[in-house]
């Protein structure tokens, strides 16, 4: 009896450590109105990029603007958190950018005096802090009395932009004007399958790691490049070594290498670090930046980031 009890106890605490497991590694969400609604409904401003015109969504001026947005991120939110998936709250992000953008108006380079250069969506993603980006299309249908919604959801992984998981129907026709009852009716039915396509990709970024974007350049002025050696080594080879011994089972992929740049593609870095601590692109490439800056190689060298999965290390000086 005793061992019966004892066999039952230990069921039900792997059991429970399971399910706290599994919860944890859940991904983090935000759901955001996707770039086709912004742009249908005028909720864009021209970005300059590097002397192009690019448009990107106003998120700022639609959540002021429109109600709508807002209770249909809400009610999608709601969704996600009856699935035990942790979100990320739209709006509280659009301040803290909002705020940000204040302080880098009063900051300019110390040496130049230009300002700082990044894009509003990068910058978005790098506050928001989100594994997986939920863009929402909607739109909403109407036959005589009765309305309808079609919508579109996709998961993009925040890192690469890819798309990881995607759920698209119309609901049935119904005399509620509520949308986001309309919006309901028309997801549920594909929510489930939505959810463990997150999960799924999200399991495989714990096993495999998260994957990101490296680059190798360097200042026209450094009069080493990455043929140099150093005892009888090429600095791309001792890059590349370094990046083997530090990915997630050695797993990256070297698109091109020339002795003024290298580009890495694929590079899988750990979700976690030994203190169970979420590793960002930045600080992984830190870790690169350090590594070059040491004996024996001491070599000055500027990490910039693009956006939440693009590293550049420039060779040669900050």
């Amino acid at each position: 009896m005793k061992k019966t009890v004892q066999l039952i106890f230990s069921i039900l605490f792997l059991l429970t450590s399971a399910m706290v497991f599994s919860q944890a590694k859940k991904p983090t969400l935000m759901v955001v109105p996707s770039d086709v609604w912004c742009n249908t409904n005028g909720y864009m401003m021209t970005f300059n990029d590097q002397g192009s015109s690019v448009k990107v969504p106003d998120y700022k001026k639609a959540f002021q603007e429109n109600a709508e947005v807002i209770q249909v991120i809400s009610h999608i939110n709601g969704m996600m958190g009856e699935r035990g998936f942790p979100l990320k709250n739209m709006e509280s992000v659009i301040k803290t950018l909002n705020s940000n953008m204040a302080e880098d108006n009063l900051r300019s380079s110390k040496n130049s005096g230009s300002g700082i250069n990044e894009s509003p969506i990068d910058a978005f993603k790098k506050v928001a802090k989100a594994d997986i980006i939920l863009q929402l299309t909607w739109t909403v249908n109407k036959t005589g009395p009765k309305k309808s919604v079609t919508f579109n959801l996709q998961g993009l992984d925040s890192y690469t932009d890819k798309q990881v998981a995607t759920a698209v129907g119309t609901g049935a026709p119904s005399f509620s004007a509520e949308l986001p009852v309309l919006l309901s009716e028309a997801v549920l039915a594909h929510m489930d399958n939505f959810t463990e396509s997150l999960q799924i990709h999200f399991d495989d970024m714990f096993e495999n790691g998260r994957e990101i974007i490296v680059r190798i350049q360097k200042w026209d002025d450094w009069d080493g490049d990455l043929e140099t050696e150093f005892g009888d080594e090429e600095l791309g080879f001792i890059i590349e070594d370094w990046l083997a011994e530090n990915t997630v089972q050695g797993r990256f992929s070297t698109t091109d290498m020339t002795e003024s740049m290298a580009l890495f593609e694929q590079v899988r870095i750990p979700l976690y670090n030994e203190k169970n601590r979420a590793i960002d692109a930045r600080r992984y490439t830190s870790g690169l930046s350090k590594f070059l800056k040491n004996a024996p190689y001491n070599i000055p060298n500027k990490l910039v980031m693009k956006g939440l999965g693009r590293a550049t290390i420039i060779l040669g000086g900050k």
